[in-house]
């Protein structure tokens, strides 16, 4: 199983208001391991507060217009993620307001 690496933007409203240390602590609480980094910018301005998800030949999300209230969200795309062998999976219902939140998904 690849490791998954979640990237926030730091630069963005909810980065600044800490929602990586928020992730990091809800993931270490739900006993998901994965990696929690922060990057200056992601360019999802328009659609400011993303976050990434991205594991070894896996598809890549982008999501936008996050805010701290998507945590449980965002800990159930990192489930179904890190069990999906290619990071696709075919029911996105779970994702609840999330899947409206995606800005991309790039082949892995």
């Amino acid at each position: 199983m690849s490791d998954v690496t979640v990237t926030v933007c730091r630069s963005c409203p909810a980065g600044r208001e800490g929602l990586a240390d928020g992730l990091r602590s809800a993931t270490e609480d739900a006993g998901l391991a994965c990696v929690i980094a922060e990057v200056e910018c992601m360019s999802g301005c328009a659609r400011s507060s993303t976050v990434a998800f991205r594991a070894e030949h896996k598809t890549a999300y982008l999501f936008g217009d996050i805010s701290t209230a998507d945590i449980p969200y965002l800990l159930v795309f990192l489930r179904l993620y890190r069990d999906a062998p290619d990071g696709n999976f075919a029911d996105a219902r779970p994702l609840g307001p999330l899947r409206e939140k995606a800005l991309a998904r790039i082949p892995g």
